[in-house]
């Protein structure tokens, strides 16, 4: 090497002995134990752990149940990647696909959205469609060489691919496009539009797994059935001379994602691996999954709305970070009709910001090598695995799904599942965004369902919240009430700080139902007098925010099943 002239030399006397250089300092070389104990202190304060229960029981305090009784661990460690039995990573590399979904219905609407979303950022369009789409007036304009059209026509697959393909004749139709016959449908559909696909160069089969997950499967559930049905389509084309790997190729796979991040990640971090074996038990040479993550319709609330910008992000987050090769935001404002211009760019931003803001889509697989994603991920590709096995077998998913429906509204309906702006912090005063019904878009049950039927019909008659002592003493019980109560659709009318029952029922203005909220020694000293005075002044029923006592007729607590305290509550008001 040529030196240059005049330069400083090299300061080899600085430069460390090969293999003395650490960049930890010992302090920072903590045990598990250590982390153990330290949770533990915390868990002691907010009396979630005893004072003379073993540090180790943190494990069990923290880790959290998925509906597949699946646990997630609160700290990954090394041991996490002892008796893995699945392996295999995302592979896409750089931003994922932005596709937009559009209902046919009203072409001239369609079309409008459809260049308003393309110019805004969208790469690709999820058309639902019907054998009377108007599809030259919905497409006009759309360059079908660079973005992807991807339909979506239950009623009329084999009619409306033909459609397109006619409207696209003579025309380069972009990677991706996809002319979307269920792979649920019948089998002289499913090999009619697979043939279309190959003579025109495109995909032609979604398996569409969010059909499950609206119904309420869960993620194993979801996987399995996903299973099911792509090695049906293989079974069904094969059968039909279609070569193996080219019916794989024209296969493309739809999850959704929901606000849980971490099982949203493992779940298409797991599809991967389960189609993989499918294809290599199946002797195909490919091993590629083509996926599409659309943010959950269930996870949705139709009461403050606005709360679904913060799902959808963190479910897109979660899509992009699981290696999805198309993700669908859908709409904040979807669950109360038709979306608008600002709900429909509100969903193409959040990929938008994502990508070429918080770089997510920099790094491919970023989750890959994290203990605890990486048993997450075959923990549930081994419960989808066992779905698909036993849906091979014959089994029907309709039962274990309703199982599964009651389980999460148990938790729900217990708050152990809270849904923010509906069992918890609701807004009765809240002015809902008008949306023009939407009669295409498909049923779905969400989570919060039972929570917006109750505040679908709210109750004539106030709870009189009758506070115990001054607000230092009673706000904590007061705000737990009052927010239950309001997830019921029930107003309270607060008293405000007093002293005794004689304040009470000064405030107290005819309510049949009244809450005492105060602290346990406020209770201990007059819960009983109060109790009796306010129904000396015409209270009929009287409940005690806090454990149950021989003065209240009912209580509420954290734990209690809020659904049923919420109905007996509303009776009494009715």
């Amino acid at each position: 090497m040529t030196e240059v002239e005049g330069g400083l030399e090299e300061p080899a006397e600085l430069e460390p002995e090969q293999g003395t250089l650490a960049l930890a300092d010992a302090g920072d070389r903590w045990a598990v134990a250590d982390w153990e104990h330290a949770a533990a202190a915390v868990l002691r304060k907010s009396r979630r752990l005893g004072e003379d229960d073993p540090d180790e029981l943190v494990w069990a305090k923290l880790t959290r149940t998925t509906l597949d009784d699946i646990g997630i661990t609160p700290l990954g460690t090394a041991s996490h990647l002892e008796d893995l039995e699945t392996g295999g990573r995302p592979t896409r590399a750089g931003a994922w696909d932005v596709r937009a979904h559009l209902r046919g219905d009203d072409a001239s609407a369609a079309h409008e959205s459809a260049l308003v979303d393309l110019a805004g950022g969208v790469t690709s369009l999820w058309l639902e469609a019907t054998a009377g789409t108007d599809l030259a007036t919905l497409l006009d304009g759309v360059l079908l060489d660079l973005a992807p059209v991807v339909l979506d026509a239950p009623s009329a697959p084999v009619a409306v691919a033909e459609a397109f393909l006619a409207y696209a004749e003579g025309r380069e139709l972009a990677p991706g496009t996809n002319l979307g016959v269920s792979g649920e449908a019948s089998a002289e559909d499913l090999v009619a539009v697979a043939g279309l696909a190959r003579k025109a160069g495109t995909l032609g089969v979604v398996v569409d797994a969010t059909a499950v997950h609206d119904r309420g499967a869960s993620d194993a559930q979801e996987l399995g059935h996903s299973m099911a049905v792509g090695a049906r389509v293989l079974r069904t084309l094969t059968e039909a001379g279609i070569p193996l790997d080219e019916a794989a190729d024209l296969v493309e796979f739809r999850y959704a994602a929901t606000d849980e991040q971490f099982p949203t990640i493992a779940k298409l971090r797991a599809a991967r691996r389960l189609w993989a074996r499918v294809l290599e038990i199946s002797e195909a040479g490919t091993r590629e999954q083509r996926q599409h993550a659309v943010t959950s319709r269930p996870m949705m609330s139709r009461y403050d709305p606005w709360v679904n910008m913060l799902r959808t992000t963190v479910a897109a987050f979660a899509a992009g970070v699981g290696g999805a090769d198309a993700v669908t935001v859908l709409p904040f404002d979807s669950p109360l009709g038709r979306p608008d211009a600002f709900g429909r760019r509100i969903a193409r931003n959040t990929s938008a910001l994502l990508i070429s803001e918080s770089h997510v889509a920099r790094v491919t697989d970023p989750a890959g090598g994290a203990y605890a994603v990486e048993k997450l991920t075959d923990d549930l590709a081994r419960a989808g695995w066992d779905v698909f096995g036993r849906l091979e077998g014959g089994e029907s998913l309709d039962d274990a799904i309703a199982a599964t429906v009651d389980r999460r509204e148990a938790e729900i309906g217990r708050r152990k599942r809270p849904i923010t702006g509906l069992s918890e912090f609701p807004n009765l005063a809240e002015e809902l965004p008008e949306r023009p019904a939407d009669e295409s878009a498909r049923p779905v049950r969400r989570y919060g369902a039972s929570f917006e039927s109750l505040r679908d019909e709210p109750v004539p008659g106030h709870v009189f919240l009758a506070t115990m002592g001054p607000v230092a003493e009673h706000t904590a019980r007061a705000t737990f009430a009052s927010n239950l109560l309001a997830a019921g659709g029930i107003a309270v009318d607060v008293a405000g700080p007093t002293k005794g029952a004689d304040d009470l029922v000064a405030a107290y203005d005819g309510q049949q139902v009244v809450c005492l909220a105060g602290s346990d020694p406020t209770y201990a000293e007059w819960a009983a007098q109060a109790a009796t005075a306010l129904r000396e002044a015409g209270a009929r029923w009287v409940i005690i925010a806090g454990k149950a006592t021989d003065a209240a007729d009912d209580s509420c607590a954290m734990g209690v099943d809020a659904l049923a305290f919420l109905t007996r509550t509303r009776e009494k008001l009715a």
